[in-house]
């Protein structure tokens, strides 16, 4: 749950199955492919996702296959996440409802299936079902033994920093939630509003047109898949990093 990042560190809000967005901005922060296939920065910096590396866009089995090979390799770090989870579900067998894009991730594998065979398949599932189900609620970003950032998916409680329940993991996947309104959609409460202290919060899910600054947190999820674009915070440079999207992959409109 703890990452040294003496070297630098790269954050990426929701990627959302937008490989080919992703591969852009990774080569706009200056990762390099090796002959091993892996990215790496010549500097030593290190990349931390916040989740919802899948879902909702085109590519959710080539974005979760990079997470598995450089999180194995420790070159790159994912939180857990609310896609995450209901993918990690479902790869395991468990009965889940595949809804919000999550359906998606289902049709890929069956063409991929198609084209790898079942043997091929169900080992990918369990390796990637292995990933999800591993990926901490959140990091402690430190240098020098001196916590700076806190990286989660959609929000944390102070008194959450550094401790790990099936509360806590809820929390961090979906944000302090008070029910749907009439719609459906989520009515979100501003958690952030009680951070104190100095460590800085970056976190996603909940998508904003810019990033979003408030009380030492920031929303780095941009909407990638609805149109808008992918998100990266470098420290300690403090900088923003942005690339559009290609296209709207989701079909909603109106998201902001």
């Amino acid at each position: 749950m703890r990452i040294e990042i003496s070297k630098g560190v790269d954050i990426i809000g929701d990627i959302h199955a937008c490989y080919d967005e992703f591969l852009e901005m990774l080569g706009k922060l200056g990762y390099k492919q090796g002959e091993d296939g892996l990215y790496r920065h010549p500097d030593g910096r290190i990349l931390v996702s916040l989740g919802d590396v899948m879902s909702r866009g085109p590519k959710s089995i080539v974005c979760m296959e990079f997470f598995l090979k450089h999180v194995q390799a420790g070159v790159a770090y994912m939180t857990d996440s609310n896609h995450g989870w209901k993918i990690a579900r479902w790869l395991d067998g468990r009965k889940v409802q595949l809804k919000h894009g999550d359906e998606l991730v289902e049709q890929e594998f069956l063409e991929y299936e198609k084209v790898n065979g079942a043997i091929k398949t169900n080992e990918l599932k369990r390796k990637l079902k292995d990933l999800l189900m591993a990926a901490p609620s959140h990091y402690i970003l430190h240098e020098n033994n001196k916590d700076l950032i806190v990286c989660t998916h959609a929000g944390i409680k102070d008194e959450y920093i550094g401790k790990e329940n099936s509360r806590i993991k809820d929390f961090c996947r979906y944000g302090d939630v008070a029910g749907m309104d009439e719609n459906g959609k989520p009515i979100r409460k501003d958690w952030f509003v009680n951070h104190e202290g100095d460590l800085l919060i970056i976190w996603g899910h909940d998508p904003k047109k810019e990033p979003f600054i408030h009380n030492k947190t920031i929303n780095i999820d941009q909407g990638l898949v609805f149109g808008g674009k992918l998100t990266a915070y470098r420290y300690p440079e403090k900088e923003f990093v942005f690339v559009q999207a290609k296209k709207n992959y989701s079909g909603k409109e109106d998201v902001f």
